[in-house]
């Protein structure tokens, strides 16, 4: 599994929307500056992060966005799988899982399961609020 330049900035972006939450909504702009990263790549992230409630968005004057949910609230998985998709190893897998893709006895299968629980487990096991107590994400790769 690898993860995306999709699924690295939405984690990014909810980081830096707990570290600045103040009560008022955040710019995308002002997210973009201080992450250094594309204002028009975040425009396609935010807008899917909103839609499913991770956050909350406004438009125009004094618009911007914030968390739906405390930091503590917030599964590392929760975010990848909403902007990865499934987090399967391999297509037959997963939400995806193609049927009948393997022989019926698959002498490997029980390795992608267990991969893709030990992948899933690990990241649903880290939230936004840990991510923020680490200086620069030394204890995570991601």
């Amino acid at each position: 599994m690898m993860v995306s330049t999709r699924g690295r900035y939405a984690l990014q972006v909810m980081i830096d929307l707990a570290e600045h939450y103040n009560g008022d909504f955040i710019p995308m702009k002002d997210v973009a500056e201080r992450q250094e990263l594309s204002l028009k790549y975040l425009e396609r992230i935010l807008p899917v992060l909103s839609k499913n409630r991770l956050v909350v968005g406004v438009h125009g004057k004094g618009g911007g966005y914030r968390l739906n949910r405390v930091p503590e609230d917030y599964k590392v998985g929760e975010i990848l799988r909403l902007t990865e998709g499934d987090l399967a190893p391999v297509s037959c897998i997963g939400n995806s899982g193609a049927q009948g893709c393997c022989p019926s006895e698959c002498r490997i299968m029980k390795m992608w399961h267990d991969f893709y629980k030990i992948t899933n487990d690990f990241f649903d096991n880290i939230t936004i609020a840990d991510l923020m107590k680490t200086e620069s994400g030394n204890n995570y790769v991601i």
